[in-house]
């Protein structure tokens, strides 16, 4: 037990650790206030840090925070889900994207395309425009280059 975690339990409340299951609301939303998920209209959720049920940077802003709090964080892009990478804009020839995806979908600019990968499991990217023999995909991260808000009510610490 940390210092930290020795306080705030002495003083009759827990604090997240890396470790920690937790109950919580949370929500991301982008600066403009468009909302991006949400759990505080449903049922809260219950997550296992360290097991990638949240985003690590999302991990990181909870830990230390007290069991009962409600919080704001407010993550730049380096904090959040990274600046935006143009090199992550590619072009993908017809011929691999009906060998690697569910191509008898009907696509759209728009659209989020799973790839299957050549080693095994699935990458994404959101589809930008259809060329004569190649579609443009754009795989950063959708919120990659966006300052994002964190809002979070933590229930309890189990």
């Amino acid at each position: 037990m940390n210092l930290q975690t020795f306080a705030s339990e002495a003083a009759g409340r827990k604090t997240v650790q890396t470790d920690s299951f937790l109950t919580l609301h949370y929500s991301v939303s982008l600066e403009n206030g468009t909302e991006v998920v949400s759990t505080f209209e449903e049922k809260p959720a219950t997550l296992l840090l360290g097991q990638g049920q949240l985003a690590p940077m999302l991990e990181q802003a909870l830990l230390g925070m007290p069991e009962g709090e409600r919080m704001t964080y407010r993550l730049a892009p380096e904090h959040a889900f990274g600046p935006r990478n143009p090199e992550l804009l590619q072009w993908v020839s017809l011929a691999t994207l009906r060998e690697n995806s569910s191509f008898e979908e009907d696509y759209s600019p728009g659209d989020l395309v799973e790839f299957n990968a050549p080693s095994g499991g699935n990458y994404a990217g959101v589809l930008k425009e259809f060329g004569e023999t190649a579609a443009l995909f754009d795989f950063n991260h959708p919120l990659a280059g966006q300052t994002i808000l964190f809002d979070v009510q933590l229930i309890g610490i189990l």
